[in-house]
């Protein structure tokens, strides 16, 4: 038996993994034991197996061959898929122009390839998922310090308190994350965890706050209150930030006791928790958020989170988030997004003064025809109809566009509403552009195919790179992964054969990170900035007053808040063999409270509805361990495919609940406000 080193793709996290490998199958799989977090790998790490021989996913080229929606396909060749593609391309750029293409993709430290790929169309409009996930906390980090937010590396094992705010990172889970935070707690360090439901995170917590939905932005700004009053800051900090005095008047009428009165949460509670905090200064992190698609005010929690960080210290200090190496710093990958020049002009997402990166408004571009038609979009692993809201008001900007491309390992609403799937091949059974990590340890890694594909299924190298050839881009044409590696060391003194021992190359002998004493920030002011000057310039506040959340206002309406597990990678997994078995179905927690007064018992049918009408019906799930205010359902369900045959009609999909979701965002993040959508919840009749 041999042991492959390779990298997973079950989940965002892409942990490295180790594969053994009998006569072409994969027979067992564990974490990489030479990286960080060893041997251990999550559910979703071992379902890899069960999804290479799972019959269920695309496994050939497909065309379809009635109207868009029906969901009726033929199969092709490569070579016709590829032709069909290329045509409709072609066509779209002479009509339209090559901007008029959209690409989007699920992110990662692949991407290298999708800009090349995008450059060589000659199309700026590439998006990544931002929009439902991280958009906010990056949009917050630069207008704080300035920087990506990668480059504050989140250092959980050496800290002595950890916040987690709206964050369960022990049970919608990164490996990485849970091994910090685990080191950290055997250490002594404390955790803190508010959220609006009783998590797996919060059962581990020292403290647990149950907030009301809505009102994060509050409980900051009484933390930041109690520090300034107190004089619990670090004051050696304050010459690293811009504003002090200004904080210091704005926070004022924030109190910890007004703060009770919004959150829920006893003064003397939010009081205790910023004492702690100063008692484990400067080791102290305040998690910034990962999924932030939330509230309509996120974008202004974070910042603040940002600056109880900054206040204590804990930015560029060890057990809170030091500062990593720049890219410049340290040995880079030569870019293959360099074979073809940046393409100028807008993006098609109007985003004004706002960074570009807007998906949801790049697809109001095919209706309106501004500030360009968007006519062609190509989906790299990106399941836009189940994790963009209201999928139904999507699929009707979706009908303006003359080709859509699905690029997919599995089945998804998205693949299905295709003009053309071209299959992926699971991760196990592709290869990937060679990957770099920044952080206290910067790296190179390697994904290798650890396996022959089952089926007619490609790389997304192949795909795209075959593309290029067919198009007549020569320099994106290539037809050996071993060409694209060489072509991405070429001057960085390391070789292919250097990833053979442990799958991956590291770049610094120790941890390796800056202060803030070392760096001058990309700020206007250099500093930390208390008002962002960048957001100020362009006539809107990152400092502005709190506004009150919309409550509920009848007995059977509740906040909708979606979310995750360990068992499932968003909509992506709830299909795969194993772990459809283990979880088939989503339920819907109430509290118990609120349950009693409808006449809803633990196990009961409900149905959930919006304006427009019953989006399905699911069982409930009575307990206290939820916001009286709110209710959860896990992300993922809801599949009507006749494909997938274990995830088919199994619960009920929350994208569906958020009619209006495409035009209800963070007004200054521009994250998509998934959890300011409310539903009416009934005992159902017979089921």
């Amino acid at each position: 038996m041999e042991t492959r080193y390779t990298i997973c793709g079950m989940c965002g996290t892409r942990c490295p993994v180790a594969v053994g490998v009998e006569d072409d199958e994969a027979v067992w799989i564990q974490g990489n034991p030479h990286a960080p977090t060893g041997s251990a790998l999550c559910p979703r790490g071992i379902a890899a197996l069960a999804l290479e021989k799972d019959p269920e996913r695309p496994q050939s080229p497909l065309v379809r061959t009635g109207a868009r929606g029906e969901n009726t396909w033929r199969a092709v060749s490569w070579d016709e898929a590829f032709e069909r593609i290329a045509s409709g391309l072609r066509g779209v750029q002479a009509q339209y122009g090559p901007q008029s293409i959209v690409l989007s993709h699920r992110g990662g430290p692949f991407t290298d390839l999708y800009k090349a790929f995008a450059n060589a169309l000659g199309t700026p409009n590439i998006y990544n998922h931002g929009v439902t996930c991280t958009r906010n906390v990056e949009q917050a980090c630069a207008s704080v310090v300035g920087l990506k937010r990668d480059r504050l590396v989140i250092d959980y094992k050496e800290s002595r308190h950890i916040v987690l705010q709206s964050r369960n990172a022990l049970e919608a889970l990164n490996l990485s994350e849970v091994a910090g935070i685990t080191a950290a707690r055997a250490n002594g360090c404390k955790l803190t965890v508010m959220d609006v439901r009783a998590t797996v995170s919060a059962a581990k917590a020292d403290n647990f706050f149950l907030v009301r939905p809505g009102t994060d932005y509050a409980m900051n700004l009484a933390v930041l209150n109690v520090l300034i009053a107190e004089k619990l800051y670090d004051r050696e900090a304050l010459r690293f930030l811009d504003g002090f005095e200004e904080l210091e008047a704005f926070v004022r009428p924030y109190t910890p006791q007004w703060a009770e009165g919004e959150t829920g949460i006893e003064a003397a509670r939010i009081v205790k928790l910023a004492r702690e905090l100063a008692e484990a200064a400067p080791r102290v992190l305040w998690y910034p958020g990962w999924f932030t698609a939330r509230y309509a005010d996120t974008f202004v929690t974070i910042r603040a989170a940002y600056l109880i960080n900054a206040l204590l210290g804990s930015i560029g200090a060890r057990g809170g988030m030091p500062i990593s190496l720049s890219p410049k710093d340290i040995t880079r990958l030569k870019p293959l997004a360099d074979l073809y020049p940046a393409p100028a002009g807008p993006m098609a997402d109007s985003a004004g003064w706002r960074q570009p990166g807007l998906l949801h408004r790049a697809f109001d571009a095919a209706v309106t025809g501004e500030p360009y038609p968007v006519r062609a979009y190509i989906s790299i692993r990106h399941n836009i109809l189940a994790s963009l809201p209201d999928p139904e008001a999507l699929r009707r900007r979706l009908d303006k566009l003359d080709l859509i491309v699905a690029i997919t390992t599995t089945w998804s609403p998205t693949a299905a509403y295709a003009d053309i799937v071209l299959p992926l091949s699971p991760a196990l059974s592709r290869e990937s552009i060679l990957g770099a990590k920044l952080g206290l340890k910067p790296q190179f890694f390697r994904r290798q195919r650890a396996v022959r594909p089952r089926f007619d299924t490609r790389a997304d190298w192949e795909i795209l790179c075959g593309l290029a050839a067919r198009l007549g881009l020569d320099k994106l044409a290539f037809t050996r992964i071993e060409d694209i590696w060489n072509y991405q060391l070429e001057g960085t003194g390391v070789s292919i054969g250097d990833f053979d021992a442990t799958g991956f190359v590291p770049l610094a002998s120790g941890p390796q990170w800056k202060t803030l004493a070392d760096v001058t920030l990309p700020t206007p002011s250099g500093k930390i900035e208390v008002r962002s000057r960048v957001w100020s310039a362009s006539g809107h506040d990152a400092l502005p007053p709190y506004v009150a959340p919309e409550r509920p206002t009848k007995p059977d309406v509740f906040r909708l808040i979606p979310g995750r597990m360990a068992l499932h990678t968003q909509s992506s997994t709830t299909n795969n063999p194993l772990l459809a078995e283990l979880a088939p179905t989503n339920s819907l927690w109430l509290h118990a409270d609120r349950a009693g007064a409808l006449g809803i018992v633990d196990g009961d049918w409900v149905d959930v509805l919006t304006p427009s009408g019953s989006v399905g019906r699911l069982r409930a799930k009575v307990t206290t361990g939820i916001h009286p205010e709110a209710v959860f359902m896990l992300h993922g369900f809801g599949h009507q495919l006749p494909q997938e045959t274990r995830a088919f009609g199994k619960g009920v999909a929350d994208e569906a609940c958020m009619v209006g979701g495409l035009d209800r965002e963070d007004p200054l993040g521009g994250g998509l406000a998934l959890q300011e959508h409310f539903v009416t919840v009934r005992k159902a009749g017979d089921a």
